[in-house]
């Protein structure tokens, strides 16, 4: 897979802008601020409807604009597709697909596969759950596109029963009786939901976690080994006050329905407490994909290096379970060399030079190892050339 031709109006700083992608390496090079994250940004979007950088699509749209547009020829097995998204600030995007509007703007996604890495990744090592929650649950939806609709329905049923728990709560401080059959409904919602979430991000770690470990193993030989682990407040058995067990828990092959049931089991155990903070305290929403540095946590004991080299090969690895489903994902490296020795720079090299299409963004050539070539895309002065 590779993207052809990429456009963006009204896209952050860009107010158009064409750009031919040849297959192999694409090196963009310019001095900070000219632009080039903008545009492996704008791919990225494409693929999974969000920003690395902003949490918000209003930031996305070129100041004193209303509108943002991408569109990317993409090329996939020897077949051609064009895709547009529209970015309107306070209303849904819209996208099309061959010119043809699609009913959601998420219809698009597995269209087009990237797995991009920035120094925004650090946070993946370094950065509260929710960070790792995104990195898997995006991760899911690039390999199963369906997985964005259990995603947002879960979100939903967990928003309604927030509020459940929240009234309900106060009218039990109050001397009130609340009516809790009503939360018994929403608890089969939720873990109805939320167990094939939960189920979805167990198998993608097992798949995941030798491809990472040997990423890591290349770029950081000398390091103590890593590993990874999902954490959840069902699958772990009940056990101290964050929600992860210490007693025994589900064995790792459960169906689904052995989950679902369990959830709710977890969920009845923790209402009280889930009462008195008006808050949901089991589900995948509050579980945890566990980096490991040797014998102990990553984050916050792992250095610098080793946090970066942590996060690159996490993306790495997705890069290698991405590609075993039978087509190569764009990869985007933004301002990734810059960070790195010698002879990371090297061993990062030789991981990627097979890659059927990889976007690179460097302030200088000299960043970037020469034994990649490809082609060199000048920015500068609101300008493109190749």
């Amino acid at each position: 897979m590779y993207v052809r031709h990429l456009t963006v109006a009204d896209f952050r700083s860009w107010e158009l802008v064409e750009v031919p992608l040849q297959q192999g390496v694409n090196v963009l090079v310019g001095r900070n601020g000219v632009g080039k994250t903008n545009l492996v940004e704008a791919v990225g979007y494409l693929a999974t409807l969000a920003s690395h950088r902003v949490s918000t699509d209003q930031a996305l749209i070129r100041r004193g604009r209303e509108q943002a547009m991408i569109r990317a020829a993409v090329v996939s097995q020897e077949r051609e597709l064009l895709l547009e998204i529209d970015i309107t600030a306070g209303r849904a995007n819209k996208a099309r697909i061959n010119r043809s509007p699609v009913t959601r703007a998420r219809d698009i996604l597995g269209v087009v596969r990237t797995v991009l890495f920035a120094p925004e990744d650090l946070a993946l090592v370094r950065g509260d759950p929710s960070e790792r929650r995104k990195f898997m649950d995006e991760l899911l939806v690039m390999r199963t596109p369906r997985l964005a609709g259990v995603r947002s329905d879960y979100e939903r049923i967990l928003k309604q029963r927030n509020t459940l728990l929240k009234t309900s709560g106060v009218a039990r401080r109050s001397g009130r009786t609340p009516d809790l059959s009503t939360l018994d409904v929403w608890d089969d919602h939720l873990a109805a939901v939320g167990a094939e979430l939960i189920v979805q991000r167990r198998e993608l770690v097992a798949a995941l976690q030798p491809h990472v470990i040997a990423a890591y193993a290349e770029l950081a030989p000398a390091s103590e080994p890593i590993d990874l682990l999902y954490r959840s407040t069902v699958l772990d058995g009940p056990g101290d006050v964050s929600g992860y067990g210490t007693e025994p828990g589900l064995p790792g092959d459960a169906p689904i329905e052995q989950v679902r049931a369990a959830m709710v089991e977890r969920l009845q155990e923790r209402r009280s407490a889930e009462l008195e903070r008006g808050v949901s305290l089991v589900g995948p929403h509050r579980d945890e994909l566990e980096l490991t540095l040797g014998s102990g946590p990553a984050r916050g004991y792992a250095s610098h290096g080793e946090s970066w080299s942590f996060a690159l090969a996490l993306r790495l690895g997705s890069f290698a379970l991405l590609r075993t489903d039978g087509v190569d994902p764009v990869l985007v490296l933004d301002d990734v060399f810059a960070e790195l020795d010698t002879g990371r720079r090297d061993q990062l090299a030789a991981l990627i030079a097979d890659a059927e299409q990889v976007l690179i963004t460097a302030a200088v050539d000299s960043d970037v190892p020469a034994v990649l070539g490809g082609t060199r895309i000048r920015i500068a002065d609101g300008q493109v050339s190749t």
